[in-house]
């Protein structure tokens, strides 16, 4: 199955409630993505406030054309669940 972000909305300095299409509901903190000339813009919280979710890419996507991996944000969302860290390895996300 492909991860989709199915909605989004900002919470408050870089975190965001996310549903994705597998039923899963979290909250992922994106601070740590906020590197690099695409993501400095965010670094404004008005300007981070301002996402949507892309239904061509289903993902967020923010107005400077900035946007992140489904996988990516699934993983700073529910990190610390347990019966998800195999599937993290194999995303790379974990040694």
């Amino acid at each position: 199955m492909f991860l989709h972000v199915t909605n989004a909305r900002y919470l408050e300095d870089y975190k965001v409630e996310l549903s994705f299409n597998d039923g899963r509901t979290g909250i992922a903190d994106l601070t740590d993505a906020l590197k690099g000339a695409i993501f400095e813009p965010l670094k404004n919280k008005s300007m981070f406030s301002s996402l949507v979710v892309d239904e061509e890419l289903d993902t967020i996507v923010w107005p400077n054309g900035a946007d992140l991996a489904p996988e990516y944000i699934y993983f700073q969302a529910f990190k610390n669940e347990p019966e998800l860290q195999q599937q993290f390895k194999q995303w790379g996300y974990l040694a």
